[in-house]
C-alpha cells in the first residue's frame, strides 16, 4: 500500500494565509489509491463535502489545540471513477425522499469493530442539525443502533454488493 501524503498547512494557515489551492493541488498529485494525510489548525469541515465529492472519505484525529490531523482516504468503489458532479454514492443507491444528500461519507470497510461504530459518531457529532453521515461497512452495526436511537438520529440501512451503507440524519431541524 502506498504511503499517505503529508501536507501541512498549519502555519499558512497561523499567517492568515489560504491553503485550499494546495491543497487541491496535491489531491490531483495523489496517486491511484493513495491517501492525503493534513495537518491543519482547525478541523477543515466545508474540506470534506468538496473532497467527499471527488471520492474520498475522511477521519480526523484532534491532537491538541490547534492542531488537527485528517486522513483523506479514496472510497473503495467498483470503478475507480468518483461519483457524477452533485451525486452522491447514496444517490447511485437510493433516494430517501426529504433526506438532503450525505455531507459525510466514511468507508468504515476493513476495520474491526468497534472502530466504525466509534468513527460514525465521532463524524456524527460534527454534523449539523438535518445533515446526513453516509457510512459504508462491511457487516451491518446492530450496537450502534441503540446509540443512534438515543441521540435521536434517523436511520437508512441497506445491503449492497459493497457491503452495508447506513445513512444516518443528524437529530434536530436543518438549518
Amino acid at each position: 500500500m502506498t504511503e499517505p501524503l503529508t501536507l501541512d498547512v498549519r502555519d499558512e494557515l497561523r499567517t492568515g494565509g489560504e491553503p485550499l489551492p494546495r491543497i487541491l493541488q496535491a489531491v490531483k498529485a495523489l496517486a491511484p489509491g493513495q491517501a492525503l494525510r493534513l495537518l491543519a489548525t482547525f478541523e477543515p469541515l466545508p474540506l470534506y463535502a468538496v473532497l467527499g465529492r471527488q471520492g474520498f472519505g475522511h477521519a480526523a484525529t484532534r491532537r491538541g489545540e490547534g492542531d488537527w490531523e485528517v486522513l483523506f482516504e479514496p472510497r473503495a468503489t467498483g470503478a475507480s471513477q468518483p461519483p457524477a458532479k452533485g451525486a452522491s454514492p447514496a444517490a447511485t443507491v437510493t433516494s430517501i425522499t426529504g433526506w438532503p444528500n450525505p455531507s459525510t461519507y466514511l468507508d468504515n470497510r476493513g476495520l474491526l469493530p468497534p472502530e466504525p461504530m466509534m468513527r460514525i459518531l465521532d463524524a456524527l457529532e460534527h454534523l449539523r442539525a438535518g445533515e446526513v453521515l453516509e457510512a459504508l461497512n462491511e457487516r451491518e452495526p446492530v450496537f450502534l443502533y441503540p446509540e443512534l436511537h438515543a441521540r435521536g438520529a434517523t436511520i437508512h440501512t441497506e445491503k449492497t454488493g459493497e457491503g452495508v451503507r447506513v445513512l444516518i440524519r443528524r437529530a434536530g431541524a436543518a438549518p
